[in-house]
């Protein structure tokens, strides 16, 4: 975090360089363990610090972003969401958090094995930020959440809670 050349308050994410105060907050909403684990893993080597949290479930999600209930939880910075979940699907839950006062401005990158083109259209028609499909190549996996690390933590500036 920085501090305004006037020395007034502290300015958040004013500059891609700029230090943060906390590590960025990232949701992933996965039921697979072994994407879990490689995502975990991936953002380990992030150059941006982060604290993931991870929703094996919708509803999980749910709690999580304080769905549930009417106390406030420190919001995430970022959501990657599975459409394929058990019970309540991503679509679901996509729509919840974009109807959500607060919660709808948190970026929401849909990030599925779904290569259906009505998951795309119907993903962007519920507000998602991003659709990636998740490859099974390895290289492909480690270039894709990099990029969103790089894109989403060093070049855009994301509002502040």
């Amino acid at each position: 975090m920085t501090t305004s050349p006037d020395g007034d308050a502290p300015e958040k994410n004013a500059h891609p360089d700029s230090e943060r105060e906390r590590p960025v907050r990232i949701l992933l909403v996965e039921d697979n363990p072994a994407d879990v684990r490689l995502t975990r893993e991936m953002l380990r080597e992030s150059k941006v610090r982060n604290d993931l949290l991870v929703a094996h479930t919708a509803e999980d999600a749910e709690e999580i972003l304080g769905l549930t209930e009417k106390d406030a939880r420190p919001r995430p910075d970022l959501v990657l969401l599975d459409l394929d979940l058990p019970v309540k699907d991503g679509h679901d839950l996509l729509q919840e958090m974009k109807d959500h006062p607060t919660l709808r401005r948190v970026p929401v990158i849909v990030l599925t094995s779904s290569e259906a083109e009505e998951d795309v259209v119907k993903s962007y028609d519920e507000h998602a930020n991003a659709y990636v499909t998740k490859p099974v190549d390895l290289d492909e996996i480690t270039t894709i959440v990099q990029s969103i690390d790089e894109f989403w933590f060093q070049v855009v500036r994301l509002p502040e809670e």
